[in-house]
């Protein structure tokens, strides 16, 4: 087993992180084309504490690298299930995810944090962890987990800089709307 851990804080406020996190994938974000749907399976709100919990299978372009296709077979697309956590007492989103393809073959199990550091800063906490389960030697085993490795630690870089872009977008957009409704709001004090 290999081990991925990230960390990083966002200039952001936990409510515009915790917002913007369901725009992750959208056009906003140019770094994450390889996700071509996000399907939401199911969402529902715990009545007694408040958390918002969501099922969603994220389906993405294929990117493993070619000596690791041809072994385990070519497949155009991926699939991850995701459940999500969002507690508004806490102040926490907690993502955890599992590979669905190849799950026979490699576990990725990765979880997300984020939780405020204060009233503007949101730290982001990432863990995957990744396992081998294919027979044979260790040699093999170790090279498909580094590869996996390698492919997070790039793209926990992509991701990165495509959420700092979704929430940008998402804070100058909110801004835009709040400046119309008040515009309009002043109209309309004006006419009575």
């Amino acid at each position: 087993m290999k081990v991925f851990s990230n960390t990083h804080t966002f200039n952001y406020s936990w409510e515009e992180v915790s917002t913007a996190n369901w725009r992750k994938y959208c056009p906003w974000n140019d770094k994450s084309t390889h996700v071509i749907a996000v399907d939401t399976l199911a969402r529902e709100v715990d009545p007694a504490t408040g958390i918002l919990r969501t099922e969603r299978l994220i389906t993405c372009k294929q990117s493993a690298p070619e000596w690791l296709k041809s072994m385990m077979g070519c497949m155009e697309t991926s699939q991850v299930f995701e459940t999500s956590y969002v507690d508004p007492a806490r102040k926490t989103v907690t993502m955890v995810s599992q590979n669905v393809t190849w799950s026979n073959m490699v576990s990725v199990q990765e979880t997300v944090i984020y939780k405020p550091l204060d009233a503007h800063r949101t730290q982001f906490e990432q863990d995957a962890r990744i396992t081998a389960l294919c027979g044979g030697w260790q040699r093999i085993k170790n090279s498909i987990e580094d590869s996996l490795v390698t492919r997070f630690r790039e793209n926990a870089v992509k991701g990165k800089e495509g959420f700092e872009c979704v929430l940008e977008m998402s804070r100058r957009v909110f801004a835009e709307e709040r400046e119309r409704e008040a515009r309009q709001g002043g109209g309309k004090m004006m006419a009575a």
